[in-house]
Order: C-alpha cells, then sequence, then structure tokens
C-alpha cells in the first residue's frame, strides 16, 4: 500500500477514486485486515542528507524508527538498509499500520513499500562513427576513456570474459571509492582488476522479501556479484567492453568487439536475480552506494510496466537518481520494451536521460528457397544448418489433432501471426517438432526467432502472401531454409524498434521523453558461454551510459542536464548515412519525437555542441512547483526550505531541450535559455520549422554571445490555427551560429476543447 500519493501533473490533484485505481493497476490493493498481518519491506525516504557523516544519518534514522517500533532492538531488527552516502532513508521491514504511522512523522518524505523491477558490439560503433582508429575525436581525445568510471545496476558480471581483461589499462583513477567483495564463485583478488575495478552485490532486500529462502541454485544463481542470468555481463560489455577479436555468435556478425570506451573502468553493483527480478530496496542502496564510490555516470537498464511511475515518491530509480544528478553524476535509464504504443515510456522523471532503442545498419537475411526456385530474403538469427527441401505447411490449416500426432515434424511451417491467438498456435507447432518455422507480420520483428530451437526466418505480410500464393496453387509445395548471412551497410536503414517504448510521457506531458536513442537491436555482446545477441532497450542505455561517462572526462564543468542537452540538439534526425529513420508499429511511419527523442545518438559531435540547455537545483524546483508538489515535499527532497510562487511556474518553461505543449487553446509563450559552450564572440541566429497548423515566432531574432554574455533567454510565441482538437504534431527550432545547428524537437497538441477543467 502507498502511503503518499502525488500526482506529477500541470492540471489537478489525484481524487481517491484515481488513488484507488492506481493502487489497483499496481497490484497492491489487499483488505486492510489483510495488510496488518503483513511484514513486508518498505522504503521510508527522508530526502536529502542533513548530517555530512554517514554515521550521523544512520543515527537518525534509528531516532525516526525507534518511537514507532517500541525499541532499540526492534528497530535494529527491523531496518535492512541504511541510505545514507548521497541521500538519507532506509528500508525496513513494517506493518501497513507501522508503515502509516511512520509516514505522518514530520521528517518522512515518504513510505512505500518495496517493488519488483524487471531488466529491461562489432559494428555499433562503427555504425555511429565512434572509431578508435582516428586520430582525433572523442575516443583519441579521452585516451578510449580511460578515466571514466560507468557504474552500472544490472544482474552482475561474469569477469572471466575476455571482454574485461585489463590488458593496457593504466592504474585505477584515484578518485575511486568502491570495493570488490567477494561472494560465491566470486573472489575478489582474483577477478577484479584494472578494468573491473568494482563488484558489489545486494541481497538483504531479497533475504527480508523471501524470509532468507530463496534458492539461488535453483534460480541459477549466485550470492555475488557474479552474473548468473547474463543481462549484466551484455550490458557491461557494451559500455566498456575490452578489445576482443574475431569475436561472433556462431559465425555472425564477426569482428573485433568492443565497448564504448574500451579502456573505460566498469563498477559494477548487482541488484537483479534471475527470474525474481531486481527489489527496489537493494536498486535504492546501489544508487547510494554508487554515489559514494564516485562513479561518472550511473546506468539503469531496469524498469516498470505502464503506468509510470511519479518522480519523487513512488519510484525509487527516480528518487535515487534525482540525489545522484544534484551531486553531478548523470544518470542513464532505459525506455522499457512495451512498445510501440503511445505513453508506455518508462523512467521519465526530468533528471534521468531515458534512452530508445533502434536498428543499425546490420541484418541477418535468412534465404528462403521455394520449390519454383524463387528466393525470399526473410531476417532472423537462424545458425541452424540448412533445413533442405521440405513440405511446406500453411499454420492456418493445421487441426489440433495433426499438431498433437506430430504430423508436422520434419516439415516448414508458415505461420501468420497477427494476434495472440496466432502467436499460441505456432508456439504449439514448434513444440510438436517442426523442421523450421517461417512467421510472417505486419510489421518484421526478428527478435521473434530468438531463443528458438529450430530454425527461424521472419517475412512481412508482402512476402507471406507470395508464400501462401505458392502453397495454394502447387500440389506438393516444399521450402528450403537457410542459415543466416551478415549484411553490413546499404540498403538497410535505421527503424526505431517495435519494442520500444513511446511517449507522450503519461506523467507530465510537458516533457519530452524519450530523450534519445541509440542501437538496441542485435547488438552482439559478452555473455557468460561467449558472445550473443540480445535486443531491447537495456543494450541501447550502456550506449548512452559509456558515451557519457566518456564526454565527462572532456567536459568535467558540464552538468548532467548539459550533457543531455547536448546529446538532443547535436543527434541525426536521420540515419547516419542519410536516409530518413522509419519506426516499426502498428504501420511504417516516419518516426518522431514521442519515438526517438532529439534522435540517434552522434557521439563525435557531443562535446561541440554550440550552445546548451542547462538545468541546476533552482529549475528542478521550478520543475516540482509546476507539478504540484508541497512545498513540505519539495524541501525535504532538496534539503533546505522551500516556498513555491504563486501562482506556480507554468511547466511549459522548464528548460528542457524541448518544446512539448500538450494542450495548446489558441496562443501561449514559453521561455528558454541557452548558455554558449562554444568561443566567445559567437552570434546565432533561429530557424524555426514549425509544427502543421501552428505558427511559431522567437524573440529576440538575434542571440549575442560576447566574453561577458555566457547565458540569453529567449521566448517562443506559440499560435494554433487549427478549428479542431489535434494530435501532436512536429517540428524544430534550430539556433545557428553557421558552424552549429542547436536543434530541439517542438511537439505541439491542439485542444480546442480541453477534456477536464
Amino acid at each position: 500500500m502507498r502511503y503518499c500519493f502525488l500526482i506529477s501533473n500541470t492540471s489537478s490533484k489525484a481524487c481517491p477514486l484515481v488513488i484507488s485505481l492506481v493502487l489497483i493497476l499496481n497490484g497492491v490493493f489487499i483488505s486492510a485486515a489483510q495488510v496488518n498481518l503483513l511484514n513486508k519491506v518498505h522504503i521510508v525516504h527522508l530526502g536529502a542528507k542533513k548530517h555530512d557523516t554517514p554515521e550521523l544519518v544512520t543515527k537518525s534514522h534509528y531516532q525516526i524508527l525507534e518511537p514507532i517500533l517500541g525499541s532499540k532492538e526492534a528497530a535494529q531488527k527491523s531496518i535492512v538498509y541504511n541510505y545514507r552516502h548521497g541521500f538519507s532513508g532506509f528500508a525496513a521491514k513494517l506493518t501497513a499500520s507501522q508503515a502509516k504511522n511512520l509516514s505522518a512523522h514530520p521528517e518522512v518524505l515518504c513510505v512505500i513499500p518495496s517493488r519488483t523491477l524487471r531488466l529491461k558490439t562489432t559494428r555499433t560503433f562503427d555504425y555511429l562513427g565512434l572509431l578508435p582508429s582516428s586520430p582525433k575525436g572523442l575516443l583519441h581525445d579521452t585516451r578510449l576513456g580511460s578515466e571514466a568510471i560507468i557504474g552500472i545496476i544490472d544482474s552482475g558480471i561474469w569477469p572471466e570474459s575476455e571482454s574485461f581483461k585489463d590488458t593496457g589499462l593504466g592504474p585505477i583513477p584515484q578518485r575511486w571509492k568502491g570495493k570488490c567483495v567477494s561472494g560465491d564463485g566470486f573472489d575478489a583478488t582474483k577477478h577484479c582488476n584494472k578494468k573491473l575495478i568494482g563488484a558489489e552485490f545486494y541481497v538483504d532486500s531479497l533475504a527480508a522479501e523471501t524470509d532468507g529462502r530463496y534458492d539461488f541454485h535453483a534460480d541459477n544463481e549466485y550470492r555475488s556479484a557474479r552474473d548468473g542470468v547474463g543481462h549484466g555481463t551484455h550490458v557491461s560489455a557494451i559500455a566498456a567492453g575490452s578489445f576482443v577479436a574475431n569475436a561472433s555468435y556462431k559465425g555472425l556478425g564477426g569482428g573485433a568487439a568492443r565497448g564504448v570506451g574500451p579502456h573505460a573502468r566498469i563498477a559494477m553493483y548487482k541488484t537483479c536475480w534471475g527470474k525474481l527480478g531486481c527489489l527496489t530496496p537493494d536498486v535504492l542502496k546501489a544508487i547510494d552506494h554508487s554515489i559514494r564510490d564516485g562513479v561518472d555516470v550511473i546506468s539503469i537498464s531496469i524498469g516498470a510496466d505502464a503506468p509510470a511511475g511519479f518522480e519523487i515518491d513512488t519510484s525509487d530509480v527516480s528518487f535515487g537518481s534525482f540525489h545522484a544528478v544534484m551531486k553531478g553524476i548523470p544518470v542513464v535509464c532505459s525506455a522499457g520494451n512495451e512498445g510501440p504504443n503511445a505513453q508506455t515510456v518508462d523512467n521519465i522523471a526530468p533528471w534521468i536521460i531515458t534512452v530508445a532503442a533502434t536498428s543499425m545498419d546490420r541484418s541477418f537475411p535468412v534465404p528462403i528457397t521455394l520449390g519454383n526456385n524463387i528466393t525470399i530474403l526473410g531476417e532472423g538469427l537462424n545458425t541452424f544448418p540448412e533445413v533442405g527441401f521440405t513440405d511446406l505447411l500453411l499454420q492456418a490449416e493445421l487441426m489440433e489433432t495433426s499438431i498433437a500426432q506430430g504430423q508436422i515434424k520434419g516439415k516448414i511451417v508458415l505461420a501468420f501471426t497477427p494476434n495472440n491467438e496466432a502467436i499460441q498456435k505456432a508456439d504449439r507447432v514448434l513444440n510438436a517438432g517442426c523442421a523450421g518455422i517461417i512467421y510472417a507480420q505486419s510489421v518484421v520483428d526478428p527478435t521473434v526467432c530468438s531463443g528458438l530451437d529450430v530454425p527461424c526466418a521472419v517475412v512481412d505480410y508482402e512476402f507471406g502472401t507470395d508464400m501462401l500464393y505458392y502453397i495454394e496453387t502447387t500440389d506438393v509445395p516444399l521450402a528450403k531454409l537457410s542459415t543466416s548471412k551478415t549484411l553490413v551497410g546499404r540498403p538497410v536503414a535505421s527503424r526505431v524498434a517495435r519494442f520500444s517504448c513511446r511517449g507522450p510521457n503519461s506523467v507530465s506531458p510537458a516533457i519530452l521523453k524519450p530523450d534519445i536513442a541509440a542501437p538496441g537491436v542485435n547488438i552482439l555482446s559478452a555473455v557468460p558461454d561467449g558472445y550473443k545477441f540480445m535486443s531491447g532497450t537495456s543494450m541501447s542505455t550502456p550506449i548512452v551510459s559509456g558515451i557519457v561517462g566518456i564526454i565527462r572526462q572532456t567536459r568535467p564543468d558540464w552538468s548532467p542536464a548539459a550533457i543531455r542537452s547536448a546529446l538532443v540538439t547535436t543527434a541525426w534526425r536521420t540515419d547516419p548515412s542519410g536516409e530518413p529513420i522509419f519506426s516499426e508499429g502498428a504501420t511504417r511511419k516516419l518516426a518522431d519525437p514521442f519515438d526517438y527523442g532529439g534522435g540517434l545518438i552522434n557521439p563525435e559531435k557531443v562535446t561541440d555542441p554550440g550552445l546548451v540547455y542547462d538545468l541546476g537545483l533552482d529549475d528542478y524546483i521550478h520543475y516540482l512547483c509546476s507539478a504540484d508538489y508541497s512545498d513540505n515535499e519539495i524541501s525535504q527532497l532538496i534539503g533546505k526550505l522551500n516556498q513555491c510562487p504563486s501562482p506556480r511556474p507554468s511547466m511549459l518553461d522548464f528548460n528542457m531541450p524541448s518544446i512539448t505543449i500538450p494542450s495548446l487553446t489558441g496562443e501561449v509563450t514559453v521561455t528558454r535559455t541557452v548558455t554558449n559552450v562554444g568561443a566567445a564572440g559567437s552570434v546565432y541566429k533561429p530557424v524555426v520549422e514549425p509544427p502543421f497548423g501552428t505558427e511559431l515566432e522567437v524573440n529576440p531574432k538575434t542571440l549575442v554571445f560576447d566574453s561577458n554574455t555566457t547565458k540569453n533567454t529567449f521566448s517562443v510565441r506559440v499560435r494554433s490555427n487549427l478549428k479542431v482538437n489535434g494530435d501532436f504534431y512536429f517540428g524544430s527550432l534550430c539556433w545557428t551560429d553557421g558552424a552549429h545547428n542547436v536543434t530541439i524537437p517542438v511537439s505541439i497538441r491542439t485542444k480546442i476543447l480541453r477534456n477536464y477543467v
């Protein structure tokens, strides 16, 4: 049960009906009698630290908890974690009534129950133009990222992988304060080195939630930082894997594997366990430790399903991330894998860098040869031996009895999968022992072949219909299914992946999410038994994390918001070859800011954006006030007294590197401030691409940055000419000095009649 519930929205606060609905949606609506019998781990958020030393912070926790539980001994037995480095709070086993009483304490910001979050290469960085052989550029300037420390919160790491060898690395950066911890199958003295400089694991919440009965062995897990899942190993090698020659997955995608920063350092914080997932008290403790340890960036490839969590009360990733960002540490999170529907994007707090996933210019065609000698190229990671000519059957014509009796054994099946029922039938076909399967889909998603134990290919409905015509016009239709090939470069163009979660932001629609996109489809990286392809925003996130970590070495004075701004304003809005980026979904369309934020990350441009849209504490207070958080809640979060102005500021004026107006009626003026991070004496002029049916007027018409002027504020008057309620239309605003094009996305929806008043 949630004991503080705040609606982060510019229009209204929650009514009791809304609160009850969200509790039901989150699966925690149970009777009061049941609740009071439970002793569940809760996180008690106290906001910013009021003491400098961790010991005093811990002492204050007991002073708060002891009166509620009745004794110091009971408090000591109850507490699971003390959060005392980057922020203040604790996790404790509490009944519902104890949690409710604790939430009324004047020093308590919020009390929420533990939740379970889910885990969300050889070509990637060549595709993005991040080349280690270049005589200049980001990798050259940072010695392959040798001073960068990437903090990764995930499922652990497989230290024996070649991707984590420390050949050629210099001393560990002196600012590092973290540690390696030994455990089951993990010897800190043996497995940590100058590449893997930190390895910790968090099991206290796991033990408390399972009463110490979690079976590590049965879940193929290790009570240590060793990775039993493979996800954390894969993610770590993407962000900072060393050079590994001749890496491939069964011959596919062959080449030299490496991470973003081949000489960057890795600090692994293991919080995710087997099939169980990632418990939020553990995740929050990992964030607390990463702030203490001195990482350059925190990479979190985990998240929750819709509905999205709110920023400072119900989402522990967002709460911990706020304090990391206030300490100058960027936090990069995955957008989620529940796309392509709108309003599914996760990790939506405005201080987080949220990453969507695209494909890249590499594909794995699967030749499908029909009995009439026509060959169709499907897609998929088919590493099985070729299936020679055999009967080609249509799934729709197969009776359940024929499937059950194994009459499809040794045959290839064509399966149109437009709905869940068809997919379930295709699964039964697979289990019945077919020789191969060809999926026909409205939008090709090669990841459906991942993990299958039979040869597999995917085609679209057009090619599927061609194959269907062949089946229906041939007495004995036959097909041959060949092994996948590796195809690099044109004619393959980038697409926003079908699975990548989309905006708009369901919590604060005026805040654009996701922020940026990076490759996340069929990324080859390390796993415990070698190298493997994985797809997801989990894979695109460490690409951005690695780049952010390296940027901090060249621009140490930049804030996390300045880095995010540079990512957004320099991004590609086409793929690197200049072709449009499409969005995979129910229909094909050109990608827009709700698919990829600012666009596809362009790493070699990020360090020289010209101007940045920066944010500091006062700006985040502006946001929190505009989102209707109370003065008391904001004061506790930031650690000092705050009073929001009256009337409260507009969220439309929050200094994001984007303009998103979800409900435009008539006319509105928004403001932004840009900071010059280029040469003094620069003069910028605006280039406007207004969304359909909208007029944009920018003032002033020129921004001049001399030696005494590093910041300039401008306004944009936005007027709708539409006569009816519309959906979002998209445009852009670019400030250019001839050398830099500082471009932000503009997203506007006209609302003549609002949904509520």
